[in-house]
């Protein structure tokens, strides 16, 4: 492989700047409904909005009052962003008085009994959606379930790689080049992340109701909310997306059979809290299975390599036959001063980030480097704005900002390749904006929202209750035009009947048909050969 800077002056030719034309994103965005008082919504999925198991461009996350949008695959960032607005102006109309939560810590909640677990319907595939989310709920609580983000898809045109396999030298077939390439960008973006907790995290503070009865680390800011002086994304941290039994999982992203082989006993060995909780209880399936983990997705990572997968295939053998299609980052918050929780800015400088990931020097990983990673992850989280910060490097300790403007220079230079393959200076803008920010960390989500709830003299709940007030009347104020509301509507009356033929198409139980899915390979071709050996 080139050392970096070589490869930076590559992407700088021609050949370069074209080999970067198509690149390719996705934006994910989850939402809570609430209802006017700011209590979550109790209400059904909307009829208007289609079928959560079907519709392409919406769905729902693990409750039933938490909305998933949706975008294509795009190639432009303002194409993307008009997408996920259009989303928007169709829901709105559809949920009544009800609302979209802002921010990515929930709403006020009562208890785990009023989150009601999303609902895919009756066939085979849309049971096993529910119960792999009853299982969430039984394992790590619905509460936590209810944290919402954004998640970043990813790839590089189909044309990158012939280049990059040019300029570097090797002579590896297409499939196998993207999906090392992809792996060494996620080895990267694992020893990075926390720069983009740092920047863009937006949840420093939540109700004291979602932690009623639970102990906790956090400070009291008045007495309707709990916070930490200096957090950035409390989500990422030990109240959000983290599990005791997952921290025993050692995975490694040194390519795809070491990765595979990691995940396939997780998924395949039982495990002991899991066995009590039992398949069924009352006839009805509690969880899909009783391993370590019920399904791939289970695994909570900041990123994932991913492929899109055939009916009823698992996303692990998708993988091993046809290798990484992009990677989903995973660690964004919803930023609540945005109207769609992400902006222009926002994903140019991810492009310019997740560029630098992939072509900067990617060392093999190990399980030390791995636990210095979640070190590092917990001090960001929760101490992330503490002047002076140090965090680990291979062994030492460095300055978060002068760490932080190191990464940003990289940034800087791929960011110039992609105004260069684009045409304006819009990527090197995005990087230059991030760059204030080490130097003003006021500037960040985190310190704003802090900032707003102390000068208003409000709740984290009246804070984030005004902000959706506002995003909603926002979308409410600018409904779609007539052909644009039609075409949608059809798009969601085609997925109801989309549904209804996955119904009457089932030919086996639901006991026998998640019995299949879960004993289905997980390790197709050289990874399976690997275990074998092993």
């Amino acid at each position: 492989m080139k050392p970096p800077s070589a490869l930076y002056q590559a992407l700088a030719t021609p050949a370069g700047a074209a080999a970067l034309r198509g690149m390719r994103r996705g934006i994910e965005k989850e939402s809570l409904r609430v209802a006017p008082d700011g209590l979550l919504a109790q209400t059904p999925h909307a009829h208007a909005l289609g079928s959560a198991l079907t519709h392409p461009h919406i769905t729902t996350d693990f409750s039933e009052s938490q909305l998933e949008l949706i975008t294509g695959v795009l190639e432009d960032t303002d194409a993307c962003l008009a997408q996920l607005d259009e989303i928007h102006r169709f829901v709105y109309p559809a949920i009544g008085d009800e609302i979209l939560w802002a921010a990515s810590m929930p709403c006020v909640l009562r208890n785990e009994t009023t989150i009601p677990i999303a609902n895919f319907g009756r066939s085979n595939v849309g049971t096993a959606k529910t119960v792999y989310r009853r299982g969430l709920a039984h394992r790590y609580g619905a509460l936590m379930q209810t944290i919402s983000g954004i998640h970043y898809n990813f790839s590089l045109p189909d044309a990158f790689w012939p280049w990059y396999a040019e300029v570097n030298g090797l002579d590896l077939e297409p499939q196998t080049l993207a999906t090392e390439g992809y792996f060494a960008l996620i080895r990267n973006f694992r020893r990075h992340s926390w720069l983009l907790l740092y920047l863009f995290g937006a949840s420093p503070a939540v109700c004291k109701s979602f932690l009623a009865g639970r102990e906790h680390a956090l400070e009291t800011f008045d007495e309707g909310s709990l916070y930490l002086p200096h957090a950035t994304s409390l989500r990422m941290g030990g109240l959000g997306y983290q599990s005791d039994a997952q921290s025993e999982l050692q995975v490694s992203y040194n390519g795809f059979e070491e990765y595979a082989l990691t995940l396939r006993d997780a998924l395949t060995g039982s495990y002991p809290d899991y066995e009590r909780i039992g398949l069924e209880q009352n006839d009805e399936f509690q969880q899909l299975s009783t391993s370590l983990l019920q399904i791939e997705n289970e695994f909570y990572g900041t990123i994932r390599p991913k492929r899109s997968i055939h009916p009823g295939e698992r996303p692990l053998h998708a993988l091993g036959e046809r290798g990484v299609e992009y990677v989903e980052v995973r660690c964004m918050d919803l930023n609540p001063f945005l109207p769609l929780g992400i902006d222009a800015e926002t994903i140019r400088f991810l492009d310019a980030f997740l560029l630098h990931c992939l072509l900067s020097d990617s060392p093999q990983d190990s399980p030390e480097e791995n636990d210095a990673l979640r070190r590092n992850q917990t001090r960001i989280v929760n101490q992330g704005r503490e002047p002076g910060l140090e965090l680990e490097d291979g062994g030492r300790t460095r300055d978060r900002d002068e760490w932080a403007r190191e990464i940003l220079e990289a940034c800087a230079r791929t960011a110039a390749a992609l105004d260069a393959a684009r045409g304006g200076t819009f990527c090197s803008a995005a990087v230059a904006s991030q760059l204030e920010r080490v130097a003003h960390s006021e500037q960040t989500p985190s310190a704003r929202i802090l900032a707003a709830m102390r000068t208003g003299n409000i709740p984290f709940f009246r804070f984030a209750m005004s902000a959706s007030e506002a995003h909603a009347r926002y979308f409410r104020s600018r409904p779609l035009d007539p052909e644009t509301q039609a075409r949608m509507e059809a798009q969601s009356a085609a997925s109801h009947a989309a549904q209804a033929e996955i119904e009457a198409g089932d030919e086996i139980d639901f006991a026998s048909y998640r019995r299949k899915y879960i004993e289905q390979e997980l390790l197709p071709g050289r990874a399976r050969r690997a275990a074998d050996i092993a």
